[in-house]
């Protein structure tokens, strides 16, 4: 691989995964002991969705953008716009599809659509390109986080008419993207003081993220484990979202689009279903169980997929 593309091992990406697997348990062990109450889990969400995402995305933009950065800037945001748009219509299609209540429709269209590009993606790139790659990923995740402000709300809060498209713009996640677009493109940086802040407090995503869901599988039972697990539909947005759609992307060989920005895209884009879907499932009422229990199964069989995909990039490329 070119630009420092290095070697993803199915072990390394496994021991990359096993900490968020273990913040998941000490999620379901702390709510199982009610050391997380009841109210706990909204408590959660409200502060990932207005404080740290937000904060992680004014971190993550944090980068210097230059002439030379602007072809690849191209590439990449091309990519990342035909993998969006091919996922929402096959998310839509597929809901349509879907003999499933609507708190699990919008579910089911959410884990297809939106990846943990932002947590899992930043950790894999990162391991293959280090601050290179995160450079980059920064710029293909530019879209998606638009979209998930966006889109990923309004698929929770279609029938809601309460709800307008002011209120779906106008919220901590676009802002800050706005924001953080803003500083991208100016001469300035911001003070290291609060860019420190921004770091710390945007970390702590990944932990509460992983601690809610464990949080949330406390909450069901040995019953609904099984039932889940035979879910035909969670099993089908898993295929989707972690090889079927990433491999569209296969179609960018056609333009010779530098290897390391493809392989970039095609992981990325292969990343497990968002925590983000449980998170908005939560919020806006729909089926967080069956939202949790997606994003649980598409993680665990990434570790799989993720490794397969880079194998067949090293054979293609």
């Amino acid at each position: 691989m070119k630009k420092g593309g290095g070697d993803l091992s199915a072990s390394a990406f496994i021991l990359t995964m096993i900490p968020l697997y273990l913040m998941a348990v000490i999620g379901f062990i702390v709510r199982k002991m009610n050391i997380l109450s009841n109210h706990a889990n909204s408590v959660i969400t409200q502060l990932m969705l207005y404080v740290t995402l937000p904060a992680l995305i004014l971190y993550s933009l944090n980068t210097t953008f230059s002439i030379e950065l602007l072809v690849d800037f191209t590439w990449l945001v091309s990519m990342s716009v035909f993998v969006m748009t091919v996922s929402i219509i096959a998310g839509a299609w597929l809901r349509k599809r879907a003999a499933l209540p609507d708190g699990q429709k919008s579910v089911y269209e959410s884990l297809i659509v939106f990846g943990n590009q932002g947590f899992i993606g930043f950790a894999v790139i990162y391991m293959l390109m280090a601050e290179q790659g995160v450079v980059y990923l920064t710029l293909f995740n530019l879209f998606y986080l638009v979209l998930i402000w966006s889109y990923g709300i309004y698929l929770f809060t279609r029938h809601d008419v309460s709800v307008s498209w002011r209120v779906l713009f106008l919220n901590p996640g676009i802002l800050a993207t706005l924001v953080g677009l803003a500083m991208l493109f100016l001469p300035f940086s911001w003070p290291g003081m609060l860019l420190r802040t921004f770091e710390d407090i945007g970390t702590m995503t990944v932990p509460l993220s992983m601690i809610l869901i464990g949080s949330l599988l406390a909450d069901t039972s040995m019953n609904d484990f099984r039932y889940y697990s035979r879910n035909v539909y969670l099993w089908t947005a898993s295929s989707m979202k972690l090889l079927v759609l990433p491999m569209t992307l296969l179609i960018f060989l056609l333009f010779r689009v530098p290897e390391h920005l493809l392989l970039i895209a095609v992981l990325t884009a292969g990343m497990p279903s968002a925590t983000t879907t449980t998170l908005y499932a939560q919020k806006f009422g729909a089926d967080a169980v069956f939202a949790s229990y997606g994003v649980i199964y598409s993680t665990i069989l990434c570790m799989f997929t993720i490794p397969l995909l880079y194998s067949l990039l090293q054979w293609l490329l």
